[in-house]
């Protein structure tokens, strides 16, 4: 079994803590669905998030789905002039019989846009789209 990085980024409509949850969650269980993952394949994950976002740490969502014996930590994103606002991204650390090349990132939400150059990238539509 390798060990494997597996990418994804979030964005928030705005900085509200059910919000954050939700779109985190969602991230990180379809990084787990697109890749055939179960939390005990986690070997950790980082959680960036962009200094607009305040209401919730981003780990606190993966805590709720069972993450509580991964090691989780969460950072501030550089603060680069012309960034995308209110984005949450994680790079997760997973064992895996995957080969690199059949790795899915996602990329959700606006944050579609960040890495249209990744073919499986998706965009989920909002509720209300």
């Amino acid at each position: 079994m390798a060990v494997r990085a597996v990418r994804g980024a979030t964005q928030l409509d705005e900085d509200v803590r059910e919000q954050m949850l939700d779109r985190v969650a969602e991230m990180v269980t379809d990084v787990m669905t697109s890749n055939g993952l179960e939390v005990d394949d986690f070997i950790s994950v980082i959680f960036t998030a962009t200094s607009d976002l305040v209401s919730e740490f981003p780990a606190y969502a993966a805590r709720q789905l069972g993450f509580g014996e991964v090691p989780l930590i969460c950072a501030r994103e550089l603060e680069i002039a012309g960034s995308m606002p209110r984005v949450v991204r994680m790079m997760a650390h997973v064992e895996t019989d995957l080969p690199k090349s059949d790795i899915t990132h996602v990329y959700l939400h606006g944050a579609a846009a960040l890495r249209r150059d990744l073919t499986r990238t998706r965009s989920v539509p909002d509720a209300d789209e």
